[in-house]
């Protein structure tokens, strides 16, 4: 009160403002009586001397508060203060929002400071806190960290622990702190006394629900208390959402770090990238799927307009040829990993000691660095630990990223965003930002969602430069040039505004939320009501929703396995009509990627391998199956033999390992639900119809119908190969890396398919050929119909098959039963016991497999055997004079 009465003596006038001109005198008086009180003040009160000094930049003093500051982290009575800051805030607010630059132990400290704030108050079986992390693996780390720090092991029943997808251990049930992936099925379950819901600024599926569902709890829940963790400063947003509840910023204890552009890098490195992709702009975007939203079309457009301009001021600063290979280098759409080598061996040679961090998008950017390092002989000297990092790595590869190495070694991180912001390695000094991100797009109009790497935003920019820090002064190097970075939009599109919504949906049915579109405009940015209302369309078809939204019983069973919908269809149909393993191997590479690559100028190689691959099946999928099959006997064999498969046939180790690991994890789920009885994807009770190809067809079909397409021959001498129409589409082609690219002669006409995708047009990236009856028994919904005086039998109505009218019958009857009996076994899962011929599941599915297998007749070319039929109102458009059309 004192300072204050101080500083408005000082400058406010009693007077009113005609009389402030007045007598100069009296105001030369009043003057010098402010002087002489300021004189006063300093001998009577020593603490207000500060006041009165001039303040002046000393970098000298700089550096000693920094120590301090570094000093007083360790110091017990600082550490006190925060902590009675941040409970004050906690237990006085129902929300607060915490946002913290990266590596302030917001993730380790504030779950901790409520726990035992409860213990001090000797209440502390009555906290029960909940943090939710967007990975599994910086679930396990941080666990690990925080039971560290507490002098206890992880779970145990002690006082930390956590819980993720199929892996779990977990605290005590109270007074405890639980770190986990996903909270959405157990928020309603149990009764949590805080929920933390930490990196919300990822913006992801998840936690984007995750806000609606805490905001309406809210309501219900007096005694919760919900903290908002997120490591950039866009707070205002989340305090806005929940009504403008409080916020408290902590700021970040790191180092100074220098920043490096890709014209900086060039020139101390001197690299001149080699044998650059020279094919067209508009080429090299068909070969990476680009289906860029508008918005960033006109940002390409502004770039390459002010490319000019922005060359002309790198001029007398950087060296003619650095300006020239830095154009080189933005005009190729891919990441150099080459000169990321060529930079990690300057860092080597030039540089301190210190952990080298390295951002790529994805697992193929990341293997392949790591076989660049691995083949130069300097990284593969005991002087280097090289770890890739992956969120779909086995979790046990990733633990070690956290030790430090001994004196002497250098630690190489390669990973992706995951450790921007989910994990924190200490040891990080030098960061290589590779400038790109994995980003998931959809088009709702043509139902067609792409995955392609994108530019960084400012956000993720600031979060990389943010890792280098930690320790002692960094460097960090981001992989554009200073007109990219002018370009970069502040933050990434949140996920909810650019995916396919079909998990989504289903999970808000398994949580009971009510109507999905209404729970969905609560949200912090709304999806579009095209985007919801194709969702539900597409599980309705997918027998996951009826027509009233309600969840189906398999339904119930999609929404608990990690992966989309259509997936999961096909791994339950796969365990239940027992072939297992083609089914997960199919899935797996449906959800993460086909582990075939094409080198450069080996194009045709490629194809002609996967094409003797495919065995004549006409099938992508079955393909995989047998490179698959291949590589696990060549791994048998021993390391020399799997190089030489790989090698061989294309195809990526790496990418087969992950694709093993999934199957592993998807077969435990399946164990857990009782589909079958092993986790072993290859046990024969659930492999009895492994060998049977066209049954894989089936379930292939079971799972990702309506998904197609019908084939027509093409006389084109220009173009071989058939003409295929979808019955949104019309006329569509097949990607050319497709095993069907350039077949001829089909057994059948239609085709079922996975990822469409529209780039100079429209084409089917994966497709099988599949016969009338897999599309009978496994596809929608049949009926028996009258054309003229021939008898046909029709799936949704659009898909028609010519049929005596027994034949027609049976399958009515016999699909009938077949749904019945999987609605059965997908009400109350139980393995099929295939020994027993009496069982009414075994005899029906006897029956249907026979038909399949055994009484199909591909007639010559199959023209009359099946044809497609519109009915007024819907519409397939086949124009015979397309075959010239350019693709």
């Amino acid at each position: 009160m004192f300072l204050f009465s101080y500083f408005t003596q000082a400058v406010v006038k009693d007077e009113t403002p005609d009389q402030w001109d007045g007598d100069d005198d009296e105001e030369e008086q009043q003057q010098q009586q402010q002087q002489e009180d300021k004189e006063e003040l300093r001998k009577k009160d020593k603490d207000l001397e500060f006041l009165f000094q001039e303040v002046r930049r000393d970098s000298s003093l700089d550096e000693r508060l920094q120590r301090d500051l570094q000093s007083k982290k360790s110091d017990s009575k600082y550490k006190e203060m925060l902590v009675s800051i941040m409970i004050k805030l906690i237990n006085s607010n129902r929300v607060l929002v915490v946002s913290g630059e990266t590596g302030c132990g917001k993730t380790t400290q504030v779950t901790q400071f409520i726990l035992d704030d409860y213990i001090n108050r000797g209440v502390g079986s009555m906290c029960r806190v909940v943090c939710t992390q967007p990975r599994r693996i910086s679930a396990i780390s941080v666990a690990e960290r925080v039971a560290a720090e507490r002098a206890e092991s992880v779970g145990n029943g002690n006082s930390c622990g956590y819980q993720i997808r199929l892996q779990s251990r977990l605290p005590r049930r109270q007074g405890s702190v639980l770190y986990c992936t996903t909270v959405l099925n157990h928020l309603h379950l149990s009764l949590v006394s805080h929920l933390v819901l930490d990196e919300i600024h990822e913006r992801n599926l998840q936690s984007d629900v995750l806000l609606i569902i805490v905001k309406d709890l809210l309501s219900t829940r007096d005694d919760l208390k919900v903290v908002l963790m997120s490591a950039t400063l866009n707070a205002e947003k989340f305090s806005r959402y929940f009504g403008n509840c409080p916020m408290i910023h902590i700021p970040g204890l790191t180092f100074p770090v220098e920043e490096f552009l890709l014209e900086d890098i060039v020139e101390m490195t001197r690299y001149r990238p080699q044998n650059k992709d020279r094919r067209p702009t508009w080429k090299r975007n068909f070969w990476h799927g680009r289906n860029a939203r508008s918005e960033k079309e006109e940002k390409e457009t502004e770039y390459k307009e002010s490319w000019p301009c922005y060359a002309r001021t790198l001029q007398g600063r950087y060296s003619d040829s650095t300006i020239e290979a830095v154009e080189m280098l933005d005009n190729d759409d891919k990441i150099d990993l080459e000169l990321i080598l060529a930079l990690i061996r300057h860092i080597v040679l030039n540089d301190e000691e210190g952990a080298i961090l390295v951002f790529l998008p994805g697992w193929d950017n990341i293997s392949t660095l790591n076989d660049l390092l691995m083949a130069q002989q300097m990284f593969r000297s005991d002087r280097f630990v090289i770890i890739p990092l992956h969120s779909l790595m086995p979790t046990v590869n990733q633990t070690q990223v956290f030790k430090r190495p001994p004196p002497g070694v250098r630690k190489i991180v390669i990973a992706t965003n995951i450790a921007e912001t989910s994990i924190t390695i200490d040891d990080v000094v030098y960061v290589i930002d590779g400038g790109k991100i994995k980003e998931t797009n959809f088009d709702t109009t043509n139902n067609i969602s792409t995955m392609t790497a994108e530019w960084v935003s400012l956000a993720n920019a600031k979060q990389r430069k943010g890792r280098a820090g930690r320790v002692c002064p960094g460097k960090c190097y981001h992989l554009y040039n200073g007109l990219r970075a002018s370009l970069l939009d502040a933050y990434q599109l949140p996920e909810i505004m650019r995916t396919p919504l079909e998990e989504l949906c289903l999970q808000i049915k398994i949580l009971k939320l009510g109507s999905i579109a209404r729970f969905l405009e609560k949200a912090l940015d709304a999806p579009t009501e095209k985007g919801v209302n194709l969702a539900i369309k597409n599980l309705t078809d997918l027998n996951a929703l009826d027509h009233s939204e309600n969840l189906t019983a398999l339904g119930f069973h999609l929404a608990r396995l990690p992966v989309e919908p259509h997936i999961g269809k096909l791994i339950l149909f796969g365990a239940l009509l027992g072939c297992l393993d083609p089914a997960l191997t199919i899935a797996a590479s449906l959800s993460f990627k086909d582990p075939f690559f094409i080198p450069l100028g080996k194009e045709k190689m490629a194809d002609m391998r996967r094409k003797v691959l495919s065995r004549n099946s006409k099938s992508d999928h079955l393909t995989i199956v047998n490179a698959f099959k291949g590589w696990e006997e060549a791994k048998q064999r021993g390391a020399r033999y799997e190089r030489e498969y790989c090698w061989d046939n294309f195809l990526s180790a790496n990418t087969l390992q992950m694709l093993h690991n999934m199957k592993g994890q998807f077969t435990e789920h399946l164990m857990n639900t009782g589909f079958v009885s092993s986790k072993d994807p290859k046990d024969p009770n659930s492999n009895v119809n492994s060998d049977n190809e066209k049954l894989i067809k089936a379930v292939i079909v079971a799972g990702l119908y309506p998904k197609v397409a019908m084939i027509r021959p093409s006389h084109s001498k220009k173009r071989p190969g058939a003409k295929v129409y979808t019955q949104a589409d019309g006329k569509v082609n097949i990607h050319p890396k497709s095993v069907n690219a350039e077949e001829s002669e089909f057994n059948y006409t239609w085709l079922i398919y996975h990822l469409k995708m529209r780039t100079s047009s429209i084409f089917l990236y994966d497709c099988t050929e599949v016969s009338p009856f897999s599309l009978l028994f496994f596809g929608g919904d049949i009926t028996i119909q009258k054309d003229g005086e021939q008898e046909t039998v029709a799936v949704d109505q659009w898909i028609v098959f010519r049929s005596p009218a027994r034949i027609a019958h049976l399958v009515k009857s016999l699909k009938k039963e077949l749904d019945s009996l999987l609605e059965e076994k997908i009400r109350n899962p139980a393995p099929v016991d295939w020994q027993n011929r009496q069982s009414k599941d075994c005899a029906v599915i006897t029956a249907i497999v026979d038909l399949i297998t055994t009484q199909e007749k591909p007639a010559g070319g199959n023209r009359g055997y099946d044809r497609a039929w519109a009915p007024r109102g819907q519409h397939i458009h086949f124009n015979d004079d397309d075959d010239d059309d350019e693709d």
